[in-house]
């Protein structure tokens, strides 16, 4: 072989290699901006490649966003100018294309958001059939979204490949919101005591880093301005192991930031409907913080958590309803002080919101669909 058809081969092997991006292995959709004029398309590739999307309101797409950066885990935002309207895209890295997908864009009469509590290990489609017959318009989390990121095979961020891979066709066609709960981070067995290395990465980086999200990404909050309504998402979870090395969530207390940015959050947000989310029990909080974050909560239209592995409905002090919800019907029984309603099979909470409505209902569902417990949520004074 000559010495310049060597330096060619070469070459064409280098070129070949940026252009052959790797195989686009799952898609989803989150949101990183506050409100859902934007959504953003996210993806992997085995390789690292550069990034573009193709989408439009009809098949034939006509629109793109893309990005020179060579990643592994692609995301990018898109506008999205219409409710009431079909979206289609396509992803591409490289020569690599995917099939063309779709999602609904946001509506301006009927809202409905499944609030799912600890996804964990539950990587079946079939888990999902319900919320795919509700038709949701987004899916929030409730925490705990995986089981931990040691698992062999599921190390970091593979945990939530895992996820997604386990319902591809909802999480291509659905924007997830998740929360954080202390599995979230969880890098290695917790044990019986305290060891000497950290159990939890506090920041989050793994969850950080595959999701798109608003804000710091490990608090967030989330407007859908046509519906008035407001998600916050909290960092709370096992708030009792701080300091130690099980200390899993950033700093609580009323002098922490986290507490200072919800109280200010509660004090500007001006919507109708406000759902603060957490993954710890509304009594834990209470208690260690003497009512602190409560005087806040109380400003809140509902109160969510997914801690405890059951259905849990409660009215707490000033009329603020309070929801455990989880998609695992099996842990211990216990019932939160004030509770109205109780079940320990699998579930997730569906909430309606018609445009306007002084009410938005809130269904506790079974993962076969059946309503388990109705109420609903009043528009805040």
């Amino acid at each position: 072989m000559s010495y310049r058809f060597l330096l060619l081969f070469v070459a064409m092997t280098l070129f070949a290699s940026d252009v052959f991006a790797g195989t686009i292995e799952r898609i989803w959709l989150t949101h990183a901006s506050n409100n859902p004029s934007k959504i953003v398309v996210n993806w992997e590739t085995a390789d690292a490649g550069d990034s573009e999307v193709e989408f439009g309101t009809t098949q034939e797409l006509g629109q793109s966003v893309s990005s020179d950066e060579k990643v592994n885990l692609h995301h990018l935002e898109i506008p999205l100018e219409k409710r009431d309207t079909l979206y289609f895209y396509r992803v591409r890295s490289g020569e690599d294309v995917s099939e063309i997908s779709s999602f609904k864009g946001y509506p301006t009469k009927d809202l409905r958001v499944a609030i799912v509590g600890d996804w964990g290990g539950f990587f079946k489609a079939e888990d999902v059939t319900a919320i795919v017959k509700d038709d949701v318009h987004l899916i929030v989390t409730a925490g705990d979204n995986v089981s931990n990121l040691y698992e062999a095979g599921k190390e970091g961020t593979k945990a939530y490949s895992a996820l997604i891979d386990s319902n591809r066709d909802l999480f291509r066609s659905t924007p997830l919101m998740p929360i954080l709960g202390n599995h979230d981070r969880q890098l290695t067995p917790r044990g019986a005591k305290p060891p000497a290395h950290s159990v939890y990465d506090v920041e989050a980086t793994a969850y950080r880093e595959f999701f798109a999200l608003p804000g710091d990404e490990w608090k967030w909050h989330f407007d859908v301005p046509g519906f008035d309504l407001r998600f916050i998402a909290l960092d709370l979870n096992h708030i009792s192991d701080f300091g130690s090395t099980w200390q899993t969530c950033h700093a609580w207390h009323p002098e922490s930031a986290q507490f200072k940015w919800y109280a200010e959050m509660m004090s500007k947000s001006t919507s109708g409907f406000v759902i603060t989310l957490m993954n710890e029990k509304q009594t834990q909080v209470n208690g260690l913080t003497k009512g602190a974050w409560h005087e806040h909560f109380r400003k809140s239209s509902a109160l969510i958590t997914g801690f405890g592995y059951f259905a849990d409905r409660a009215e707490l002090a000033g009329g603020l309803p309070y929801f455990n919800t989880c998609f695992k019907g099996n842990g211990v029984p216990y019932i939160d002080p004030e509770s109205e309603f109780h079940s320990m099979e699998s579930n997730y909470l569906l909430l309606s919101l018609t445009a306007g409505a002084p009410t938005m209902k809130a269904e506790f569902k079974n993962l076969q669909g059946k309503v388990l417990d109705a109420t609903a949520i009043s528009r805040r004074n």
